[in-house]
């Protein structure tokens, strides 16, 4: 699976990625109002956990990796669902508004959908994620997160099921 914007190619990581990867999620949520700068380590966790089901990055024509998304599955009342959580995503500021985040998820969710995975669901800026068809759906909850932050996008064209959602251990 590989796509390609105007200005990226995305591709899913490789082995040789990871340290690049750490750099570019790291950097990319420093200065972030509402992270507690362990996105990095969720990825790490996630991949050590076997837990990482997608991952891809956005590479530049030199190779310079500049962006990542993550996918990861999710519970809904406990119950494995056929659902995904998209993030960590992080894209290199100096990158930013250049395509990159929106050629990962969309690559990334084309992916699910091609998989077979019912939904996926994100905790994010509705004015962006918006863009994918993520909407807020008060059938599902997530602790702690305000509700209008807390998205989801049907990937099978079904309702998704009722719940509370919950995260691979790896984001506690």
């Amino acid at each position: 699976m590989s796509a390609q914007s105007a200005l990226f190619f995305i591709r899913p990581e490789r082995p040789s990625d990871l340290a690049d990867i750490d750099s570019v999620v790291r950097a990319a949520f420093v200065f972030h109002p509402h992270s507690k700068q362990t996105e990095h380590l969720i990825v790490k966790r996630l991949r050590a956990g076997g837990r990482l089901a997608l991952s891809l990055v956005a590479e530049t024509p030199d190779g310079a990796i500049v962006g990542h998304a993550a996918f990861s599955p999710v519970a809904i009342d406990g119950q494995d669902v056929k659902w995904m959580g998209l993030g960590p995503m992080a894209v290199l500021q100096s990158c930013q508004g250049m395509g990159a985040g929106s050629a990962l998820a969309t690559a990334g969710l084309a992916a699910l959908e091609e998989l077979g995975v019912a939904g996926c669901v994100v905790l994010g800026e509705p004015g962006y994620y918006r863009r994918f068809g993520f909407e807020a759906d008060s059938r599902l909850r997530y602790l702690g997160a305000p509700p209008e932050y807390f998205l989801r996008v049907a990937l099978d064209g079904k309702a998704p099921p009722s719940g509370e959602v919950s995260y691979d251990a790896a984001f506690d």
